[in-house]
């Protein structure tokens, strides 16, 4: 992966794919920018509600977007998809996030793909400085009625 241009990006959004799909990523601001061929980019300018007591982005804003970037580029592999969950996933941070007004760039690609599951990579980038790298394991889903399995309390 290469380091993102702090441009607005030309690519559409595509329709089944998109963060805007789900209610935490909508609440963050979270907008998806590419997802196709494995690959996927989506994108954040942090406000005061994103970031930490040391006024950076807060670590879980990171691994958020890493999350749902690298399932992007898994769910771009697979048409008939209708949702996925993450099995697992693995965040190393190299600097802080950035501060209020920053625009973060995840940028997320598949590394290997069998019938269901996906392993996949990301980085964050605040413009040229590399934030963090993920790496993560996707099961994705042709059904979507999970939430009706699971028992209330």
């Amino acid at each position: 992966m290469t380091n993102p241009s702090n441009t607005p990006a030309t690519h559409p959004e595509p329709a089944a794919t998109t963060s805007s799909t789900i209610p935490f990523l909508q609440e963050l601001g979270i907008k998806a920018l590419e997802s196709a061929d494995g690959q996927a980019q989506v994108e954040l300018t942090l406000q005061a509600r994103h970031l930490n007591g040391w006024h950076v982005a807060h670590g879980g804003v990171i691994m958020t977007m890493l999350d749902n970037v690298m399932s992007l580029a898994g769910r771009s592999m697979e048409p008939d998809s209708r949702g996925g969950v993450t099995i697992e996933m693995k965040t190393s941070f190299m600097q802080p996030g950035g501060t209020e007004g920053c625009r973060l760039i995840a940028k997320g690609k598949v590394a290997h793909a069998s019938s269901s599951i996906y392993f996949c990579e990301g980085e964050l980038w605040n413009g040229d400085k590399l934030v963090a790298k993920a790496t993560g394991t996707f099961k994705f889903l042709r059904r979507t009625d999970v939430a009706k399995k699971l028992k209330h309390a």
